[in-house]
């Protein structure tokens, strides 16, 4: 069979529904354009509809003709996407769409991330919402906001619009995979005051630039051990320090605490007798950095040049302070699950790094299964920053999802994938965050699992989805709801 165009993809409602999402704005926080266009979809479609202050929506469709006694299901997913971009991208996230294109049997947005997590939940629910010659129980989708800054919109869930006692969730990334828990995590975040100085006449100024990794998910690809770009820095910087003296101008990395970072960039101003150690040492970090990182992170690349002087640049007791927080931070996994092999149980991801105009700020992302592990380290955080001179703040905490031994929905689910697929799903858990979690404190009891398609590289702006995975899961879904009506 030939390979689809984007032109043979529109003739399907799921993908019709996927563009029109993605040429709308939708970065976490800035959700009202798709919020209201939801309201609109529905309406236009004469079903009951409901938008909180939070702008989650909640949309309900009847049972059809047979199904009405059957338990209400709800279908979740979450309307924000993580923006991200390749540096020499011109895209602004706040008003332009996304540039999707076909390779093959991958749907993919030139230069920026795809937003099939989670736009691929709501494309799904928007095809079924339309579909009336569908077979399923009454249905409540449920379409929440901010879920990846730190699940606002869903923490602002107003239970009493829900009936449901069943609830599919549809945020996850490989086929074949039914997620049955989750972890739960919080946001830490780490400033120092800025204190600066003018520079010496005699400085020259040099810029550095660690890039070329692959970065990813923080939570869903952190056993991939990749490299990150600020850990990275930290180091190249301590390896300079051991050999000359200079002062950082500013550090800048990444802005999303859930993205472990593809690149970093430092300025410093140095004398010019101690230029050459520059390049020499990025020349010799990078060989380091290339060989401990070669199965998963091969690309990593220190460039070094000459800048514009910088007229300010940080004490050096600052300089001294943002290095050492950076080689003594926690970062990546902490621990892995007994309970389920190769399972991530703890880690942290060092993702934001931003010099501002006032502080230095670094962000983590803090994941566990465990609730007392997330709060150590979250502790450990606090103890460095203090020790360090930092101000540090907690934000955005959300509980795991926990497993429940009984569940009808997974039963179904696992039986109807083996009559489909003729071979039995993986039934796991996760160590990224999903909202079951906290959609399970506001309705006690819910009957929950979670699936989707193949989705790659969530995160980074080389995420792409499978188109014949995207179709296969939709079907299996529309298959799911008629079995679930029907027992």
């Amino acid at each position: 069979m030939p390979n689809k165009t984007l032109e043979d993809l529109r003739q399907q409602s799921i993908f019709k529904y996927f563009e029109a999402i993605s040429s709308i704005p939708r970065e976490s926080g800035n959700e009202k354009a798709i919020s209201d266009y939801m309201v609109q979809f529905a309406k236009d479609l004469g079903l009951e509809v409901k938008q909180d202050e939070a702008y989650n929506i909640y949309i309900k469709k009847p049972a059809t003709k047979g199904f009405e006694d059957a338990p209400t299901v709800i279908l979740q997913g979450h309307m924000d996407m993580v923006c991200e971009k390749n540096k020499e991208t011109v895209h602004d996230f706040a008003k332009d769409g996304l540039d999707l294109y076909v390779d093959g049997d991958w749907l993919a947005a030139r230069g920026t991330t795809l937003g099939g997590d989670n736009g691929i939940a709501i494309a799904y629910q928007m095809a079924i919402l339309a579909d009336n010659t569908l077979e399923h129980p009454a249905l409540e989708c449920l379409m929440t906001t901010d879920e990846e800054r730190g699940m606002t919109g869903v923490s602002a869930l107003h239970p009493e619009y829900l009936d449901g006692r069943i609830l599919v969730n549809l945020d996850t990334d490989v086929e074949g995979e039914f997620l049955v828990s989750c972890a739960g995590g919080a946001k830490v975040y780490m400033t120092f005051p800025k204190t600066e100085e003018a520079a010496a006449d005699a400085d020259e100024t040099y810029e550095i630039i660690i890039n070329g990794l692959v970065g990813g998910h923080s939570g869903a690809e952190i056993h991939h051990e990749r490299a990150n770009a600020h850990i990275l820095m930290g180091r190249y910087l301590d390896a300079l320090r051991a050999k000359c003296e200079f002062k950082l101008c500013e550090i800048t990395g990444g802005t999303k605490d859930n993205v472990i970072t593809r690149e970093c960039e430092a300025k410093i101003n140095i004398v010019p007798e101690y230029a050459k150690l520059v390049n020499e040492v990025a020349l010799e970090m990078n060989g380091c950095f290339k060989e401990e990182y070669s199965v998963q992170d091969s690309n990593i690349q220190i460039t070094v040049q000459k800048v514009d002087k910088a007229a300010q640049n940080f004490t050096v007791a600052l300089t001294d302070k943002v290095i050492d927080f950076i080689l003594t931070i926690p970062n990546g996994i902490m621990g892995y699950d007994k309970h389920m092999a190769g399972l991530v149980q703890t880690s942290l991801n060092l993702g934001i790094l931003q010099t501002e105009e006032n502080v230095v700020r670094f962000g983590s992302a803090v994941r566990s299964s465990v609730a007392t592990r997330k709060w150590e380290v979250i502790h450990k955080l606090e103890a460095l920053s203090r020790q360090c001179g930092a101000s540090c703040v907690v934000t955005g905490d959300y509980p795991a999802w926990q497993y429940n031994a009984e569940s009808k929905v997974r039963d179904l689910a696992v039986e109807l994938f083996e009559e489909m697929y003729d071979k039995k799903p993986s039934v796991t858990a996760i160590h990224a965050g999903l909202e079951c979690g906290f959609i399970s404190e506001k309705l006690p009891g819910l009957d929950m699992i979670s699936f989707g398609p193949n989705v790659k590289d969530i995160h980074s702006p080389q995420e792409r989805a499978s188109i014949s995975s995207m179709e296969r899961v939709y079907a299996y879904l529309v298959k799911l709801l008629e079995k679930l009506g029907a027992n």
